[in-house]
């Protein structure tokens, strides 16, 4: 629902139609959507309008871009000190090799 709400304004029914579910479920899902304030719905008459609220969006994916970030950067560390202890064990392994 939020990726087509990121294309404009959907009523309910537009938003329920591509996953197959009835006015009410779809209704229930938009009311959570709004209780998170992903979504601002507003009345037209007996159409209710949806419309996206991009500010809680953008502050989880900043959230998680910070973390992208950490575990990136992290995980190269291992990467580089697991390739260090390869190249050393490969060395050490081919050392004693030639010794015998």
């Amino acid at each position: 629902m939020l990726r087509t709400l990121a294309t404009g304004e959907r009523n309910i029914g537009e938003l329920a139609a591509p996953f197959r579910m009835s006015f009410a479920a779809a209704a229930k899902h938009v009311k959570v959507l709004e209780g998170a304030g992903l979504v601002r719905r507003r009345v037209q008459g007996r159409r209710h309008v949806c419309r996206i609220q991009p500010a809680p969006l953008a502050a989880a994916d900043e959230w998680l871009q910070f973390y992208h970030r950490l575990w990136t950067e992290q995980l190269d560390r291992l990467d580089a000190l697991l390739g260090s202890e390869d190249c050393r064990a490969t060395v050490t392994s081919k050392g004693k090799d030639a010794k015998r």
